[in-house]
């Protein structure tokens, strides 16, 4: 029997709100980039994306532009389409999974593969910048003793377990890696718990209670997997993508702005992902206030 914890959702105000604000112009700006328009930064309803997003629009300020902010605004089902219609205008995104959404019979599994198909499947009048070295997997996590007790290292070892129980976001039921490709490439069959909150406190707290068995979309740049000694399962059948960060713009953010765009991502690599959520994690720091140090850090803002 399926059950459903629920943390946030889009409302309906939201979304219309959403699908006016795409590149706007606005005739009070002085310091709008060359179009004088702004630009609008979305981010997932997940809090180191947010952050991500935080240091771009930071960064697109520091060179001049107009930012409008639109963030937690839900998963990639609820964004995607405002992207395409250009309502939003620079989204961070992970190579993988947004491969996958656009063409569900891709077999890539390596970063250049990805990357080289998502240039060919993302829809008209959107483009991926360069990609960070920072990555941010999906995982398919279990606690230390749960890993003990059934001798795990691998997915395909979940296999011997019946009964067995995953926590994760709704979406988690259609995904390539979700119920059916876990069957399908490792023989696991699992009963999905949805917990909506992106591998989130509610996650936690559900995997280290025995609520759940396995959870399926722990971060792997999360910094509770340490924190609470938790197992990643290999997979070696890669059903799994890799999920480099990399901004996804409209064609309505010019050449300038998306130079500022690279440079993040020159700059973001797997150390420096960690320690931004460290900080949102450990800290309760707030995205403003990470973004602004790391930039600053960084040498890119006074």
């Amino acid at each position: 029997m399926k059950t459903s914890i629920k943390v946030a959702a889009l409302s309906g105000a939201m979304a219309l709100a959403l699908s006016a604000c795409g590149g706007q112009e606005d005739p009070l700006s002085e310091s709008g980039g060359e179009s004088g328009e702004t630009i609008v930064v979305g981010s997932q309803q997940y809090y180191s994306n947010t952050i991500i997003a935080e240091i771009y629009a930071q960064a697109l300020e520091a060179e001049g532009y107009n930012v409008q902010r639109e963030y937690e605004i839900g998963q990639r089902e609820v964004y995607a389409s405002e992207l395409e219609d250009g309502n939003i205008d620079v989204f961070p995104e992970y190579e993988g999974s947004l491969l996958q959404y656009f063409d569900s019979d891709t077999t890539a599994t390596s970063a250049d593969e990805i990357e080289e198909e998502l240039a060919s499947a993302l829809p008209d009048g959107l483009t991926a910048l360069d990609r960070a070295e920072a990555t941010d997997q999906n995982s398919l996590v279990v606690t230390k003793d749960f890993a003990e007790e059934h001798n795990l290292q691998e997915i395909g070892d979940l296999a011997s377990i019946d009964g067995l129980v995953v926590g994760a976001n709704p979406e988690f039921e259609i995904r390539p890696y979700g119920p059916t490709g876990l069957k399908d490439a490792y023989g696991v069959e699992v009963e999905l718990q949805t917990i909506d909150d992106s591998g989130g406190p509610l996650t936690v707290k559900a995997l280290n209670d025995g609520e759940i068995d396995v959870a399926a979309n722990i971060f792997t740049s999360s910094p509770s997997i340490a924190a609470n000694d938790f197992v990643v399962l290999e997979d070696p059948e890669q059903i799994v993508p890799q999920e480099h960060i990399a901004p996804i713009v409209t064609d309505s953010v010019d050449e300038n702005a998306q130079e500022v765009l690279n440079d993040i991502s020159a700059r973001l690599d797997q150390d420096e992902l960690l320690a931004l959520n460290a900080r949102s994690v450990d800290e309760q720091a707030v995205p403003e206030v990470i973004a602004s140090d790391w930039l600053a850090d960084q040498g890119v803002t006074d």
